[in-house]
């Protein structure tokens, strides 16, 4: 079951044209006068895996390791709401045209419509066995096609509600589509590291474009059908011309895998950021390149052009999104404003040491510090021990943890651990993790009872 949030923002000056949702929602007092603009889009619990830009250029949406969706005044740098409802993490979103609907896809292997103005999820399309790694929304906002790590790209009928069919011929899992302005073709890039051209009327694979060293993570097209630009493990863009087959320019430069891409509308800008943690944007016509950006303390995985290509969008796995001017090269806001992390006790005891290594990989999911607010993939941790399970405030917890009357201690948490959520927390969002060792899961409760407050959380365990 969806939920969603409205913040204090300008969301009443948005969803004013578009309904009288905004309206009522100031009768309420649900919604507060705009504040000062906050620095970047910051309000993530996770990696930001994707962002996409409406069609007017007003609002971004952005999609995270942290189950959650963001829609965002671009102008303010402000959220306007939050969308939960997927059951892992998401990693793409696509605007329909009309700016008031969206769709998503996650790790749950399903895609999702969403109204943006009422802040509700409208459908879920269930159909992929692995996770969604990309979608698109067709140019008259009918369909969708998303990119499956199931080796498929799929179509959706986003009036009926229903199916639309299955597009098979890659040999490796797909990570990118995009429809040509014709509405009536495909473009799929996957780690077979080949982009496919397919005829929607009878599913046919009708180009085959091959050129990258390894696996394609990103594909993009101009609006006029003419130029498509490829990312890819090889560390390398290419730009090429749909018509020839032929490559026209490829972009050398970044050190590390090429995660996220964008081509302007008009083709004369691609924007590329990966693994080195740099924004590259590049003259399609010239091949130079025109901006380094520097300010990702972390691997970047989308992008996205706002339209007129004089600003950019880019999401990174330090969860936030960062708006820069392509004028001069600068970043829109900066970083003045980013909120500091708790500062957490030192281990003091070996046990206590051991138990910080361990609790890692765990941190990917939980924050531990007394701030509110931090949730990510899952709860906070702080002030664990003796708190009920599925009790924290602000968290979407699974069903099966709402109506649990498990506490969180000691004993409970070893038995999460010694016998796996799967069989100790049936239905529960944490991902499948076992700790054999009992000194391990000794080691790990000693940490969490120094770094929670008043002794513990589990590392995991209030999912």
């Amino acid at each position: 079951m969806s939920r969603w949030h409205v913040t204090d923002s300008p969301i009443v000056r948005f969803f004013a044209r578009r309904g009288a949702v905004a309206a009522l929602l100031l009768a309420l007092g649900l919604v507060a006068a705009p504040g000062p603009a906050p620095a970047e889009l910051t309000g993530h619990g996770g990696f930001v895996k994707g962002v996409a830009v409406s069609a007017d250029g007003s609002l971004a949406l952005s999609a995270s390791f942290d189950y959650r969706l963001i829609l965002w005044d671009i102008a303010e740098q402000s959220a306007l709401l939050v969308l939960e409802g997927h059951e892992g993490s998401v990693n793409a979103v696509a605007f329909l045209p009309d700016g008031g609907r969206a769709v998503s896809g996650a790790d749950d292997g399903t895609v999702r419509l969403w109204d943006l103005g009422e802040g509700r999820l409208l459908h879920s399309f269930d159909g992929h066995a692995g996770k969604v790694a990309h979608v698109a929304v067709s140019p008259d906002g009918r369909r969708a096609a998303s990119a499956g790590w199931d080796k498929t790209v799929r179509l959706w009928d986003l009036e009926r509600l229903e199916p639309l069919g299955v597009l098979e011929g890659h040999r490796n899992n797909v990570n990118g589509v995009a429809f040509l302005p014709d509405g009536e073709r495909l473009l799929s890039g996957s780690y077979d590291s080949t982009m496919k051209l397919w005829h929607l009327a009878d599913g046919r694979s009708i180009a085959t474009y091959d050129g990258h060293d390894f696996g394609i993570t990103s594909v993009s097209v101009s609006a006029d059908g003419r130029l498509a630009l490829t990312a890819s493990v090889d560390e390398t863009l290419r730009l090429w011309d749909l018509d020839s087959g032929e490559t026209l320019e490829t972009f050398v430069g970044h050190d590390g895998p090429i995660f996220g891409a964008a081509l302007s509308a008009d083709g004369s800008r691609a924007a590329s950021g990966g693994a080195d943690r740099t924004v590259r944007v590049w003259d399609t016509d010239s091949g130079e390149l025109q901006f380094e950006l520097l300010g990702h303390g972390q691997p970047i995985w989308s992008l996205a052009f706002v339209p007129g290509a004089r600003s950019l969008l880019s999401a990174g796995s330090d969860e936030v999104v960062r708006l820069w001017d392509l004028v001069d090269g600068r970043e829109i806001g900066g970083d003045g404003d980013r909120v500091a992390s708790a500062t957490l006790p030192e281990p003091r005891s070996e046990s206590e040491r051991r138990g910080a290594a361990l609790y890692a990989k765990c941190s990917v999911c939980h924050t531990l510090g007394p701030e509110g607010g931090n949730n990510r993939a899952g709860p906070n941790l702080h002030g664990l021990f003796g708190r009920r399970a599925g009790s924290l405030e602000g968290y979407s917890y699974s069903e099966a943890l709402l109506a649990s009357d498990l506490v969180w201690n000691e004993e409970t948490i070893d038995l999460l651990f010694a016998e796996g959520p799967d069989e100790y927390t049936p239905g529960s969002k944490m991902p499948l993790q076992r700790m054999p060792s009992a000194e391990d899961r000794a080691d790990l409760i000693s940490y969490l009872k120094l770094v929670t407050g008043a002794g513990g959380a589990e590392a995991g365990a209030d999912d």
